[in-house]
């Protein structure tokens, strides 16, 4: 009888690789994470010379700025870090029909144009359907190279023959080495092709992008591990059937990681999107109930967004609370604050609330604003279409000082709004701002009157 294949178990989350199944990682104690692979012959692994593996002091390091190469979208270079680093490995992660492969090939285009060679790898496209794909986003005139490929073996050689710039893989899950024995998208694939590209990313100066599928939890498919032997790990967020998209960097070891880009997708494919505070304020309501104006920080810019709350009786014994775009639990809180300190009973009503736009926030300078628009939907009272709120609020209805406050309100007096209501000790530190009334409160109390 033929002698069956040895297969191990590896955990999804941290590597960790065990002989049989255990229902808990010794590594990092998360629960129903391994899976079963088969050990197929060891990869070959480039050996560096000895010469390369020397000891060296830090001083005799010489390490500059590397000049960045820019996308061609100011968004994307600033999530970034300032644009893509030579050498660099990048993974971008999102849902089925987000615009991945759609925003890579943008910015192929707009790289080869500017004179950067490049290649762009599929595994799961077609020459044909790739060159359909780009009619749609104009016209390429520079050096871009087409491979419909998911051999890594094949892949490597013809990187190494045409020695680009930028390489782009689409997708990490359809790509596999003959010489291991599981299906492509497993963990062993997944991890040694990760490793290989790794290694052809540092040792040849080539910047990497990878695609990478994400699960129904809403991380990348197949190993953590994929994500700390990257550089940058990008996010793209938002509903595919909305026009807006948002791209977020989870991780850069070049940049800041709290940077965010806004596009819009369309007809020829992902449009930069430039003031984003003025796209989502887009169509609000007239001398309507429930809706606030908060000015939120995301890394470096400030982004306004519409806060909306409905409050309506209830025809049952337990009312129901629907959170969109916000914390759940924070909306409760808060309910809970503001009958606890001003004494409004919201016990008997349902409460909706809802971040107009689709965003995602947990910011706490959104808190005082998610305050406003229930107590103004509780009491149908309209609040100045030219006001914004920002505050952290406390379980004491304090309001507490927000960072950057200085960029929300300058950001607020450049879209017209003519009253800003925010925390009191954040008033004492800002500068004289002519145009715009800051009128400072201590607590949600205070808030409500000047409301």
């Amino acid at each position: 009888m033929a002698k069956s294949n040895k297969t191990v178990f590896f955990c999804k989350e941290c590597g960790y690789e065990s002989a049989k199944w255990l229902g808990q990682c010794p590594g990092c104690k998360e629960v129903g994470t391994f899976v079963e692979e088969p050990v197929g012959t060891k990869t070959n692994i480039i050996r560096r010379t000895a010469l390369n593996n020397k000891p060296v002091e830090i001083n005799q390091v010489t390490a500059n700025d590397e000049e960045r190469i820019t996308t061609g979208f100011s968004e994307l270079d600033r999530v970034l870090g300032g644009g893509v680093v030579p050498g660099g490995l990048a993974l971008v992660g999102g849902d089925p029909g987000i615009g991945k492969s759609t925003l890579l090939l943008q910015v192929c285009r707009n790289m080869s144009n500017a004179g950067k060679k490049i290649l762009y790898i599929s595994g799961e496209e077609s020459l044909k359907q790739i060159r359909l794909r780009a009619n749609r986003m104009g016209e390429f005139t520079g050096n871009l190279q087409l491979l419909a490929e998911t051999s890594l073996d094949v892949i490597e050689s013809v990187i190494m023959e045409l020695k680009p710039e930028i390489v782009v893989i689409d997708s990490i899950q359809t790509i596999y080495r003959e010489d291991i024995g599981s299906a492509p998208g497993s963990v062993s694939q997944v991890r040694e092709s990760t490793n290989a590209l790794m290694q052809l990313a540092k040792g040849n100066t080539i910047s990497v992008f990878i695609v990478g599928h994400v699960t129904k939890e809403g991380v990348v498919a197949g190993p953590r591990v994929l994500e700390h032997m990257v550089d940058t790990v990008l996010y793209f967020e938002g509903d595919r059937h909305a026009s807006y998209r948002i791209i977020r960097g989870v991780k850069n070891r070049f940049g800041s990681t709290n940077e965010i880009g806004v596009f819009e997708m369309r007809e020829e494919g992902l449009q930069q999107v430039l003031n984003p505070s003025e796209f989502m304020l887009d169509g609000r309501p007239k001398d309507a109930s429930g809706c606030a104006v908060a000015c939120l920080m995301e890394g470096t810019r400030p982004i306004l967004v519409e806060v909306q709350a409905l409050i309506s009786h209830t025809n049952f014994g337990m009312p129901r609370r629907t959170a969109v775009g916000t914390d759940y639990n924070r909306v409760n809180l808060l309910m809970a604050v503001i009958e606890k300190r001003i004494g409004v009973q919201m016990g008997d009503y349902d409460a909706y609330v809802n971040i107009a736009g689709g965003m995602k926030i947990n910011e706490p300078a959104l808190d005082l604003a998610l305050v406003m628009a229930l107590l103004s939907s509780f009491k149908n009272r309209v609040i100045d279409a030219d006001t914004i709120v920002f505050g952290e609020v406390g379980l004491a209805g304090e309001i507490r000082a927000v960072s950057q406050a200085e960029q929300r309100v300058l950001e607020a007096k450049k879209l017209g709004f003519q009253r800003c209501i925010l925390p009191a000790v954040s008033v004492k530190s800002l500068n004289k701002i002519d145009g715009i009334e800051l009128v400072g409160v201590n607590n949600i109390k205070e808030a409500e009157e000047q409301i």
